[in-house]
């Protein structure tokens, strides 16, 4: 296989999810009769906390939200973020709307690791409507997130992908000429399995291995 140019995102950016139909594994969210469908048809959406395991998609499904509602997000993480950088943005957040822009889409992983304190910072900010929050975090929030964070908030449970879902998304990438592979591996059903197997229900997990296999010297079982 031909090794692609450096300034070609990975494997598991550029097959991300651009619309909630590409979505795999959480039709209890996104597909017919789901929560989050209807939250972004009525005008302005709630802010949301996405729970779920590494993998399942939180971001992925922040961006299509950000894309569904045409605000563009400012993304922080709470490992690396703190009161300091969170006031800032609410005051660029209160200017924009002081003349006349939209709300503020922030959206923030990890979310759980905020303390008390950085965490009081969105009370104000989220009740007066300067800020859309999107948090994502793999620790339940009743236990890491402070209840009037919560109050504030829609919680949204993802599961662990499934290995049919897996199995759909491994297929899309091999073939995939824009984005993926474009046909140029094959499987045998053995190391299918095997990848699926070793992603255990995370996404990122399977592409990143799969872009390795691609990448590197054939492993047994699979062919360019």
């Amino acid at each position: 296989m031909t090794p692609l140019p450096i300034s070609v995102p990975p494997l598991a950016e550029r097959m991300r999810p651009r619309s909630l139909d590409q979505v795999f594994g959480q039709p209890g969210l996104v597909g017919p009769g789901g929560a989050l469908p209807p939250l972004l048809t009525g005008g302005r959406p709630p802010s949301l906390v996405l729970w779920g395991p590494p993998g399942c998609g939180k971001t992925t499904i922040a961006r299509i939200i950000s894309r569904e509602i045409g605000l563009e997000p400012v993304a922080i993480s709470a490992v690396t973020s703190g009161v300091r950088e969170i006031k800032s943005i609410v005051e660029e957040a209160r200017a924009s709307l002081e003349a006349d822009g939209p709300p503020t889409l922030l959206f923030v992983d990890e979310v759980h690791r905020f303390n008390k304190a950085q965490q009081d910072a969105f009370l104000g900010p989220l009740e007066d409507g300067t800020l859309i929050l999107i948090g994502a975090t793999t620790e339940n929030p009743s236990f890491e997130l402070i209840a009037p964070l919560l109050s504030r908030c829609r919680v949204l449970t993802l599961k662990s992908l499934d290995d049919d879902s897996l199995a759909t998304i491994l297929d899309l990438a091999i073939s995939d000429e824009d984005r993926g592979l474009g046909g140029e591996l094959r499987f045998d059903e053995g190391a299918r399995r095997s990848l699926i197997a070793h992603a255990d229900g995370d996404a990122r997990v399977l592409l990143s291995d799969l872009e390795w296999i691609a990448l590197g010297a054939a492993d047994r079982g699979v062919t360019a």
